[in-house]
């Protein structure tokens, strides 16, 4: 039986190496968050409050359409539990990037000792938000590497 499924994140911005994992998870689960967590400690690019209707847009084009984006300044793990969410979403480009969530599941089964990880191999491993970003700061078209509605972002 599918179930519901979070997936957390910064989203800054929302590329589409995050729009693969998304697919990915949407054929899996009945439900899936897609949570634009706050960081305090970060400086967003893109404002969450304009990069979720980015990401909305880019989910209905793709016809996901069993997913919705939140905003969410908290725990992510205390959010699958408000969400009967019993699964977190993670996306893997290297053995960097999984032993940095592993450290971080052990955390949020502390929290939240029902959520299980579910992790997604990245496809396009090169592609980060840092590194979109990058591109964009020195003027580079990063149309390849985010959804249309993202990149409306970018002008």
């Amino acid at each position: 039986m599918k179930n519901t499924a979070i997936y957390p994140g910064s989203f800054d911005p929302f590329t589409n190496g995050h729009l693969d994992i998304v697919r990915k998870a949407a054929a899996l689960f009945n439900k899936v968050y897609i949570i634009i967590g706050i960081n305090a400690t970060k400086k967003r690019s893109f404002d969450a409050e304009i990069m979720k209707p980015a990401i909305e847009k880019a989910l209905m084009d793709n016809g996901l359409d069993n997913c919705e984006v939140c905003i969410f300044n908290g725990l992510v793990a205390e959010f699958a539990a408000e969400h009967n969410a019993g699964y977190m979403i993670r996306g893997l480009r290297n053995n960097m990037d999984y032993n940095y969530e592993e450290n971080i599941a052990e955390i949020n089964k502390l929290i939240n000792p029902d959520l299980e990880y579910v992790y997604f191999r990245a496809d396009n491993v090169a592609v980060s938000s840092s590194m979109v970003k990058e591109l964009a700061y020195y003027g580079k078209d990063v149309g390849k590497y985010v959804p249309n509605a993202v990149l409306k972002l970018f002008n």
